[in-house]
């Protein structure tokens, strides 16, 4: 414990799942977090169990340019500073190419990619008064590969991937590191809502096909963002780093 002391962070997405274990690591592991969502209600219960001194919510649509200014100023006149932000908000819809209307893949794009973009965007100034930072992008596997149903996510996946490295490239002469990380399967209520729409698929010899045959747990993520906030990973931008089972080592996926 201890590896975030003296750290603000900014966390998207920050109200139930991967955000939400996200957050608690974060403050488990010494920092304070700023973190933001649409789903008010839960996110406001996760702040007041966290506490104030520690942890705050923003409503926050990453959409938003309004909202992105509006939660940068939180950490900086909260917290005074801004250290690391974790682009970690995002949305999942199952639908062939043939089938998916282009509203539902334009709001893809817009949560998962614009969303991480002005995220980055609007770190670079509060980062560069605070010396440098750390932002860390959460792609997935379908950054790496495709599915048949997931055409828009993982066009938003990869774009994640290429924006991160770009960022790398702009932001390393201020100090500021950018990686992305490639979850597989998470256990989290946005898996559990999608994996109903693969019903065609035999789960037992998915899972058997991994290396390590199970789906993780949110913290096992967290703990690997976690490395990438904080000074342990001081060498490390433009890159990704992928904990998913194994599922890409093989044929299996």
């Amino acid at each position: 414990m201890g590896r975030l002391d003296g750290k603000v962070a900014l966390i998207t997405g920050g109200a139930r799942g991967m955000g939400k274990s996200h957050v608690r690591h974060f403050v488990a592991e010494g920092a304070r977090v700023i973190f933001g969502d649409v789903l008010d209600d839960r996110g406001a219960a996760v702040a007041a169990a966290l506490g104030a001194q520690s942890c705050r919510y923003v409503h926050h649509d990453v959409t938003s340019e309004s909202d992105w200014a509006a939660a940068a100023a939180a950490a900086v006149e909260g917290f005074g500073r801004l250290d690391v932000l974790v682009n970690n908000a995002g949305v999942l819809k199952f639908a062939s190419i043939a089938d998916m209307p282009l509203a539902d893949f334009r709001q893809i794009l817009e949560v998962n990619a614009v969303g991480c973009w002005l995220g980055m965007k609007t770190a670079i100034e509060p980062m560069t008064a605070a010396g440098g930072g750390s932002i860390i992008n959460i792609s997935s596997i379908e950054g790496f590969t495709g599915a048949a149903g997931l055409s828009a996510y993982s066009a938003s996946k990869f774009a994640i991937r290429g924006m991160t490295k770009a960022a790398a490239r702009e932001l390393g002469q201020f100090g500021i590191r950018v990686n992305s990380v490639h979850p597989g399967g998470v256990l989290t209520r946005m898996a559990l809502e999608a994996a109903g729409t693969f019903e065609h698929l035999d789960g037992d010899a998915f899972l058997k096909s991994m290396p390590i045959g199970r789906f993780a747990e949110p913290v096992e993520i967290s703990r690997l963002v976690a490395y990438l906030a904080s000074d342990d990973s001081s060498y490390s931008t433009g890159s990704e780093f992928i904990a998913d089972g194994g599922i890409l080592s093989g044929p299996g996926y």
